[in-house]
């Protein structure tokens, strides 16, 4: 059975190929299995994608399990939040294009046998998902997870209040105190910010298109906002998809 990454494993004319691979350390054993592009956008900017290298690591570790081999690699990332309001905003919207081109470059000049995508924010997700449609290879979408609401003196609070506070301040409702603390504890922890904004509508929307596995956005974070368990499965969905039919 040939696999789409026999185009730079298999046969004489690849050994150069497989020279280079092993200079990563890759085995025989590990050459001959599917090899799983594991697209990865930690950044230490984004809170939404601050601990994904931890859901990589499972992600790696339920390929290997699977029978497949895992190979990882990065793509940028934006954050809306931090870049609205100044110029930075501007760069939002054109970073999902670059995001789905390099996923694009990546899984075509090293032809992996399938992909696991893994953001949690804006337009890093619509940009994978792109880069998939236009790969056509067996892959799945896995989202960081949800942040936790801060507690304003009892209240549930976002993001989102925190621009308002902005306005409120503004025009003298609050005061400076008032602002600061809103600020201070509207974002708890690592995920995408509580609310139904670009990052969660696009992580349902995955869902519902049949790209990431059910209820993983029901999930719920722990008290620091991570998810409770890394979730291996969408590792062991992608070996799943990889029969005689889908390579």
């Amino acid at each position: 059975m040939s696999k789409r990454s026999d185009l730079m494993t298999k046969g004489p004319e690849r050994a150069p190929h497989r020279s280079l691979l092993r200079a990563e350390g890759f085995t025989d054993w590990e050459m001959e299995r599917p090899m799983i592009g594991i697209a990865n956008s930690f950044n230490e900017i984004i809170p939404g994608h601050m601990h994904l290298d931890k859901l990589v690591e499972a992600v790696k570790a339920g390929i290997y399990a699977a029978g497949g081999t895992p190979v990882v690699f990065n793509t940028i990332g934006v954050c809306d939040g931090i870049a609205m309001n100044h110029v930075g905003m501007k760069y939002s919207l054109p970073s999902r294009e670059l995001i789905a081109d390099s996923l694009e470059i990546m899984a075509t000049s090293h032809p992996f046998d399938g992909l696991v995508l893994v953001a949690s924010c804006d337009k890093i997700i619509p940009g994978m998902l792109i880069a998939a449609a236009r790969l056509n290879i067996p892959s799945i979408f896995l989202s960081g997870g949800p942040m936790l609401p801060g507690k304003v003196r009892g209240k549930d609070t976002g993001l989102d209040k925190v621009f308002e506070a902005v306005g409120r301040f503004k025009s003298g409702a609050i005061s400076e105190q008032e602002l600061t603390e809103i600020e201070c504890t509207a974002c708890p922890g690592a995920g995408s910010c509580s609310g139904m904004f670009t990052a969660n509508t696009m992580s349902n929307l995955a869902e519902a298109m049949g790209m990431a596995l059910p209820f993983r956005r029901r999930c719920l974070p722990n008290g620091s906002g991570w998810p409770n368990k890394p979730d291996t499965r969408p590792s062991n969905w992608s070996m799943q998809t990889l029969s005689p039919e889908t390579l």
